[in-house]
């Protein structure tokens, strides 16, 4: 119990954590399943292989490094306003990220390439 100006709050009334626990159990088991449309393409860029050296150059030059559409708005030399990445709303963007990421990897590991020039 716990004394306030001129209440009295008990806490138990509030706070019962085996009810809470009770009911997201509930609300799991009635919850309908989500329907991702996109998992199967997820997956085939997720397990896709890159074996060949123009397909990983292609690739590496085809996904961006950074957003193309962040920008930071100038006037007089002082940033008045900023324009956030608008890339993560994309949402293949983790397995677009990736994909380059591995095209990276085997012109480095396999082809012995420097990748200075795709960052």
């Amino acid at each position: 119990m716990l004394k306030t100006k001129n209440r009295r709050i008990f806490l138990p009334g509030f706070i019962n954590p085996l009810e809470e626990k009770d009911q997201t159990v509930r609300k799991k088991q009635f919850a309908l399943p989500k329907l991702d449309l996109l998992q199967p393409l997820r997956q085939s860029l997720d397990k896709f292989e890159i074996q060949n050296r123009k397909l990983a150059r292609f690739i590496a030059k085809l996904i961006p490094a950074q957003c193309p559409f962040e920008r930071d708005i100038m006037l007089f030399g002082r940033t008045i306003g900023h324009i956030p990445p608008m890339c993560k709303l994309n949402p293949l963007y983790n397995e677009l990220v990736y994909l380059r990421f591995r095209a990276l990897c085997y012109l480095v590991d396999q082809c012995g390439e420097d990748i200075q020039s795709y960052c």
